[in-house]
Order: structure tokens, then C-alpha cells, then sequence
């Protein structure tokens, strides 16, 4: 599997997402502040979550101690953007959208 896939198929699932945008508002969190966060689900469904993301590398484990943190990794988000995103908003893209809103107004 690509590493493209990889992430994409990390931020298909809703409560990926969500561990990601926990870790975006503080970064550094430990399982259990992120189980705590994640309604009705378990200890270990939150880990195999934290499993996919790091095997994306969306997610950075560091060991502090005895407790394991966990930490946003944006650049593979960054990339897909700039593969899959960012041509789509190319002057061609954006002269069609115009053209398409003139066209609805008129």
C-alpha cells in the first residue's frame, strides 16, 4: 500500500479524524487523555485507531517516562494536499468555477 493510501485510508474514518484534530488543539496527549476524549469507545479500539495513524505517520509516538505521547505529524498531510488538492485550485480550475458562477447569475 502507498503512503498516499496509507493516509487516506487513516483519515477516512471519523474517529481518526477526531483523535487528529485532539491532537491539533494540544499536542504531546498520552492514550488515556485521548481515551477520555473519545465517547463510547474503548481503551483498545482507541489504540488500533492510534495504530493506523501512526502506520500513516500522521502520528509521532514519544516515550516521557513510563507514559507514551503522542503527537501530529502534518507533513503527509501537507503532501497530499500539495499532490491531490492544490492542481484542482490551479487558474484553469479556478477560470471554470468563474465561469460557472456567471453562468448561474445570469
Amino acid at each position: 500500500m502507498s503512503d498516499d493510501d496509507l493516509v487516506f485510508k487513516a483519515l477516512a474514518d471519523p474517529t481518526r479524524r477526531r483523535l487528529l484534530d485532539l491532537l491539533f488543539a494540544r499536542d504531546g496527549r498520552t492514550l488515556t487523555e485521548l481515551e477520555s476524549e473519545v465517547e463510547q469507545m474503548t481503551r483498545f479500539g482507541v489504540m488500533k485507531h492510534l495504530r493506523v495513524l501512526e502506520e500513516a505517520d500522521l502520528v509521532i509516538t514519544r516515550r516521557a517516562g513510563r507514559e507514551k505521547l503522542h503527537f501530529l505529524n502534518p507533513v503527509p498531510i501537507q503532501q497530499i494536499h500539495n499532490r491531490w488538492i492544490d492542481k484542482y485550485t490551479e487558474h484553469r480550475a479556478a477560470a471554470l468555477l468563474d465561469l460557472k458562477t456567471q453562468l448561474e447569475e445570469s
